[in-house]
């Protein structure tokens, strides 16, 4: 998955304001005790990352 792909998908379920929110400020025991971007920037590949998200904030199925 593209990083370009992994943030139009962000913002699509989350909305414009609240990915970058998320993305910036929420950690998650999944991705290490990490936020998406210290993952990202850690190396994670966005698919990884995306699907932790969907599995973390129960992101329905046609939406993954």
């Amino acid at each position: 998955m593209r990083l370009t792909v992994f943030w139009e998908r962000m913002t699509e379920h989350f909305g414009a304001g609240y990915a970058e929110s998320f993305a910036r400020d929420h950690v998650m025991t999944e991705l290490g005790g990490r936020t998406v971007h210290e993952a990202l920037d850690a190396g994670w590949e966005a698919k990884d990352v995306w699907r932790v998200v969907c599995g973390v904030m129960n992101v329905p199925r046609e939406s993954r």
